[in-house]
């Protein structure tokens, strides 16, 4: 077989059929260099651009596939496995929508969504560990509360993080599917709700925004809040009066809804986006003199598809807005779904509910199997002459990543919460 080269596209000539025409690594790749250059960019920042980068590219190695039978080739590149990268964890996705799907109760489900106000962006920004884990925690606790004294029970929810709107703007919110019941105290009962009305959501934002704003000033007076993460993104004012009176002057927005297309269609739509950031690469439509343009849905226009043009840079200022900390979980269960009873909670719910107690065993395809199940292709046999299998052999990383040069080599993050 001939040898690969490391060499990476400047521009996406020759890609997949199907694939899109543009991707952020092709901006990553074009511009990146002049924007590190030009600005301050924290750590955790670079390493998400250099995997993005890196990631399906000879850099991170691979494997070749060989026909035995008419001597096909082709190459198979190693994908970073980023939480941050458009390309990546597409399978990973597909499994947790499907084990939150296989966790659904024969019950009305409610969608709802909790969202700090714009006042909060450059704090949150400078800030982004504490105040977002103060998001979930007043969201969750709000919930809680209203389960317990409107349902007299314990109800069960997963969240989902979204730090962006559709022009990659910060707009930070959190996402949450909700049964329309609660598991009494003791166990021994289903409390059913009604389905077209779970909550009133605008007590929900009066508690969730007092929750939130309470749990800020113990960080402010407490001087608890740490060191900025990213010094570039602002500062924290002073006296946090002013800041209190601002959030206070408003209504938070608290949206709560059954979804008409049921459960499935939320977590298909909250899926989109547990696994990447910011934009997906088929919505990038062109590059070119350094400037980038995308298409938008515009929510003030009737949801109309739009596009918008913005400079490189600011593209991807942008879109490092809504690089998380590490580690950080931007998937969390509460109630009775939560990870620490939830085999036995979620069992006595179906008993409850007349529902077999252990469900029929599952069997997650492999992703030779997905695959062909999505797209008709078979991983496992040659696209030229039909023959299988494929022989595949090892191929070792050409390039160490820019981002480890002179370091050792760590193993990229792959939290997906």
């Amino acid at each position: 077989m001939r040898p690969h080269t490391a060499a990476c596209p400047g521009e996406p000539a020759g890609r997949t059929p199907g694939a899109p025409s543009w991707e952020v690594a092709d901006i990553f790749r074009l511009y990146g260099e002049a924007y590190r250059r030009h600005h301050t960019v924290p750590p955790i920042q670079q390493h998400v651009m250099h995997d993005i980068e890196a990631c399906r590219t000879a850099q991170l190695g691979g494997h070749a596939e060989h026909c035995p039978s008419c001597g096909f080739e082709r190459y198979a590149y190693n994908s970073c496995r980023n939480r941050h990268c458009p390309k990546c964890q597409t399978f990973t996705r597909v499994q947790w929508v499907e084990d939150r799907k296989a966790e659904l109760l024969p019950v009305p489900y409610f969608h709802l969504v909790l969202t700090l106000p714009h006042t909060l962006n450059p704090l949150i920004l400078t800030h982004k560990r504490p105040l977002l884990t103060l998001l979930f925690n007043a969201a969750s606790q709000t919930l809680v509360q209203f389960g317990q004294r409107n349902l007299g029970g314990q109800i069960g929810c997963t969240m989902v993080l979204h730090t962006w709107d559709q022009t990659l703007g910060a707009h930070f919110h959190v996402h949450c599917l909700m049964a329309a019941g609660a598991l009494a105290a003791n166990g021994g009962r289903w409390i059913e709700a009604d389905p077209r009305f779970l909550f009133p959501v605008r007590a929900l934002s009066t508690v969730f925004r007092g929750k939130f704003c309470e749990a800020l000033a113990r960080l402010w007076t407490t001087d608890a809040l740490p060191c900025p993460e990213e010094p570039t993104s602002g500062g924290r004012p002073a006296d946090f009066a002013p800041l209190r009176a601002q959030l206070y002057a408003k209504e938070w927005v608290v949206y709560a809804k059954p979804p008409f297309a049921g459960p499935e269609h939320v977590l298909d739509y909250v899926g989109r986006y547990t696994h990447r950031i910011a934009i997906a690469n088929h919505r990038i439509l062109d590059v070119r003199d350094g400037r980038v343009r995308f298409a938008y849905r515009n929510r003030r226009e009737g949801n109309r598809a739009q596009a918008m043009t913005l400079d490189a840079d600011a593209f991807i200022r942008r879109f490092l807005l809504h690089v998380l900390p590490r580690g950080f979980m931007r998937l969390r269960h509460y109630g009775f779904l939560a990870n620490r009873h939830k085999a036995r909670t979620l069992r006595r719910c179906r008993e409850l509910l007349g529902q077999p107690a252990t469900p029929s065993p599952r069997h997650p395809p492999s992703v030779v199997q997905w695959m062909q199940e999505v797209t008709g292709i078979d991983l496992t046999q040659c696209p030229h002459c039909g023959a299988k299998p494929l022989m595949r052999l090892p191929l070792p990383r050409l390039v160490r990543p820019a981002a480890h040069r002179g370091a050792p080599v760590e193993v990229p993050i792959d939290d997906s919460s």
